[in-house]
């Protein structure tokens, strides 16, 4: 018979890697936006897992989906192949560019092996002198050795040893520094659409024009990162279908399982060729059960009504965040697209995002930070209209906190 444990913050302390600093609040259950804490406590969801709980907390198909295949098969490896990841892998290939499909498990491991494919692809193709990966400042790609070197961000890649070579950082949106950087030695060009964890910031669509001309000039792969923009949290499928380009290879987590784990790299058939039997593998990428919920995940959200349906909740956010901002100017302005939104923190309050966030929790809002002055908000893609206009509600009570502190 098994014992209940009386489970608090402290026991993170006692038991787990100091890696993270979780808040004091414990979360215990949710429905849709909502999530209730330990002490009953409800809070409205903005920050989604990071983009992850796309349709938000249990939602009944993806809670269907999960009970379903959990009682017929959770885990074969790749030593074979299972019907959902089949499934799964031709829904994604008919709703996109691409041709070939590899399931991972986190957005890290996605970024991984597309990485890896493009300098296997350069090698097989043009030998092995054009190595070279262009990357962006601020940029983030995953945690994994090579993917937070090339990930724009030295807090997270510093302090761990030489770092893989050939990797190269150039500011984003600056046409000037990509012309004066690309070359026949690169071998790939990798960007977020949208920059998330840098303080959501758009690709402006003459820069990514230009990522895709002189990738083309010079045989280089486009590579997008689409862990955190992708199923539909722009108002697209993916955010490359809202610009004027299509990537070679694109990478997506997050919010393809709903909050089950799992990741695809999608890419075509010639460039998947290169990726050999042998070359590249994960035990638990494309098992059965993340792979069933990934389907519900895909029945839902690609859709007209959802797809559309974050693009009129975007205006919401917005007319939400400029009513605040009239009455407290605190930001200086919000920037993203669909319901990856940025307010980003003004002079006043420059570096002062975790003090909102704090804020917001003690009002019972869960909002996210994407750098020390910018706050960040990722919702469920079905958040219900009431709950936005009560989040919104706390937010001010929260931003009134700060300010007449």
């Amino acid at each position: 018979m098994s014992v209940k444990m009386n489970l608090t913050r402290a026991q993170f302390d006692e038991v787990m890697v100091p890696n993270y600093a979780p808040s004091p609040v414990i979360p215990v259950r949710g429905q849709g936006s909502r999530v209730w804490d330990q002490q009953d406590k409800e809070y409205v969801d903005f920050a989604g897992g990071i983009a992850v709980t796309c349709l938000g907390h249990c939602h009944p198909a993806l809670v269907g989906a999960l009970k379903e295949q959990g009682e017929k098969l959770w885990h074969l490896s790749n030593v074979m192949t299972n019907e959902p990841a089949l499934a799964l892998a031709t829904k994604l290939v008919n709703a996109t560019f691409a041709e070939k499909v590899y399931f991972a498990n986190s957005g890290a491991e996605a970024n991984e092996a597309a990485l890896k494919l493009a300098r296997r692809y350069a090698v097989d193709n043009y030998g092995p002198e054009k190595d070279e990966i262009i990357a962006f400042d601020k940029a983030f790609h995953g945690r994994t050795f090579f993917t937070v070197s090339v990930g724009g961000q030295a807090a997270y890649s510093d302090g761990f040893g030489p770092k893989p070579q050939a990797i190269i950082h150039i500011p984003y949106n600056d046409i000037d520094a990509l012309e004066a950087t690309v070359s026949e030695k690169t071998c790939a060009i990798m960007l977020e659409p949208l920059q998330g964890e840098g303080g959501i910031i758009n690709g402006d669509p003459a820069f990514l024009r230009k990522v895709r001309e002189l990738a083309d000039k010079y045989n280089a792969l486009v590579v997008f990162d689409e862990v955190q923009s992708g199923m539909g949290r722009t108002g697209d499928l993916y955010a490359y279908m809202g610009t004027d380009i299509v990537p070679d290879i694109l990478t997506t987590a997050k919010a393809l399982g709903g909050g089950f784990p799992i990741a695809a790299m999608l890419t075509t058939t010639e460039i998947a060729s290169h990726f050999k039997v042998g070359t590249h593998g994960s035990t638990y990428g494309g098992n059965p059960l993340a792979c069933a919920i990934g389907n519900a995940v895909m029945d839902i959200v690609n859709t007209p009504e959802v797809l559309d349906g974050v693009k009129r909740r975007e205006q919401l956010f917005r007319d939400g965040l400029n009513s605040i901002n009239d009455k407290y100017h605190v930001f200086s302005q919000v920037r993203g697209k669909g319901l990856l939104l940025g307010g980003v923190l003004n002079e006043k309050y420059q570096g002062r995002s975790r003090d909102f966030l704090l804020a917001a929790i003690d009002n019972g809002l869960m909002v996210l930070v994407a750098g020390a002055n910018v706050l960040r908000f990722a919702p469920s893609l079905i958040i219900p209209e009431e709950d936005i206009a009560e989040g919104m509600a706390r937010l001010e009570k929260a931003v009134a906190q700060i300010v007449e502190a």
